[in-house]
Formats: structure tokens, sequence, C-alpha cells
């Protein structure tokens, strides 16, 4: 992976001490974390402070050690700034995708970087969509592009079915917020990988025709 960008170290370290002190302070983590019903009364900033909450130290290191993996292939194609942009577009359109999806559910909460995160992988994928990824439990590489649609697909399946205590509309979200963000910054890809630009969008595609028809 190299050595990790300054910009990563930032996210991370922010990540680290805000959720930490959310983890001791129930107040704090109360008024920052994403709410339905404070969003809805005009409390937006939660939209974009509950990305540097989480519910535990499990929950915090998943992130960003899936930040720490995808960060580097980000940065090197789009650079520092665009990187940033890229992270809290997605952040906000998890969150957005959450409230567009529970918005009559005034109690629903949830915290965490998921979005973010799950942006900066979408990205990743994007731009490199031939990266092979290994998981512990597969004894073969997986291609990214392959495991980016699967795990929208999975997401897709999660938001239907209410699997566990996991907000897959944000993670969905932020992998919206990602691919659109990445074409925006780096339009080319229409023109070298129009083909892959179209697959990785299908899942997209694919929510939203669900949804208007009434299937989730």
């Amino acid at each position: 992976m190299g050595n990790l960008a300054i910009v990563t170290i930032i996210i991370i370290a922010a990540n680290v001490i805000i959720s930490y002190k959310g983890f001791e302070d129930y107040g704090f983590f109360d008024k920052y974390k994403f709410n339905v019903g404070a969003i809805k009364r005009g409390e937006q900033f939660r939209l974009f402070s509950s990305g540097f909450l989480h519910v535990n130290t499990q929950h915090l290191l998943f992130n960003m050690i899936t930040l720490y993996f995808f960060a580097n292939n980000v940065i090197a194609y789009v650079g520092s700034l665009k990187f940033i942009i890229i992270y809290i577009v997605s952040l906000v359109a998890g969150g957005l995708l959450s409230l567009y999806f529970h918005k009559d559910e005034y109690h629903y909460s949830a915290v965490g970087a998921s979005g973010a995160v799950t942006g900066i992988l979408y990205a990743a994928i994007l731009l490199n969509p031939d990266m092979s990824l290994f998981f512990f439990f597969i004894p073969v590489p997986i291609p990214g592009y392959v495991f980016g649609i699967g795990y929208l697909l999975y997401s897709i399946y999660g938001m239907k079915k209410r699997i566990g205590n996991i907000g897959h509309d944000a993670h969905f979200g932020g992998a919206i917020g990602g691919y659109v963000t990445t074409l925006v910054f780096v339009p080319y890809l229409f023109q070298i990988n129009l083909t892959m630009v179209v697959v990785l969008a299908l899942p997209i595609i694919l929510l939203f025709v669900m949804k208007k028809l009434g299937k989730i």
C-alpha cells in the first residue's frame, strides 16, 4: 500500500478522536448522530457529523481498515483535494439516501463512516476495475468490479429484508456519491472504459427501479 497520504491520516485521526469522544459522552453522541426527526427539524449538520461517530471500536476499526486499503488507490488518480471531495460527497450522499428511505421513521438513527468509505471503495473500483481483492474465506482473488456489483446487490437485499443492524442504504448512497463524483473528476473514463462505467451503474439503476415499483 505504501505510505499513507497525509489526508488519509487526518481523516482516520478525526474519526478516531470524534468516535472516542462519542464512546465516552453519550450527550455528544446523541447530539451529532444521524436522526431523521432531528434532521427534519433543521439539524442538517447531522448528515455530516454522524459520519465521524461509531457504535464501538470494532465498527470504527472495520471502516478505517477499509479506508486504509483503498484510499491510496483513489488519491493516485485524482489527488488529495479531489479525494477529500469524493469522501465528503459520499458521506453526505449516504445520509441523504438513508433519509430518503427512512423519511417517515422519525426515530431512525445511525452513525458511521461506512457511506464515505463505501464511496471511496466504489471510486477505487471504477478507476481500477481489474484490481484483485482477497478475502481470507475465499481462496481465489475476486475482480474489483465483481465485488463492487455484488456488494451493492447485497445492499439492496439487505435494505429489502432489513438484515442486521446495518445501514445498507447509507452504504449504497455512499457508493452512488463515489461513483458520480469520480466520473465528474475523471470524465475520460467514459471514453476508455464505457462498458465498465455502465456495468457499475446497473445496481444503482436497479435500486431506483425497484423503489419506483414499490419492491423495496
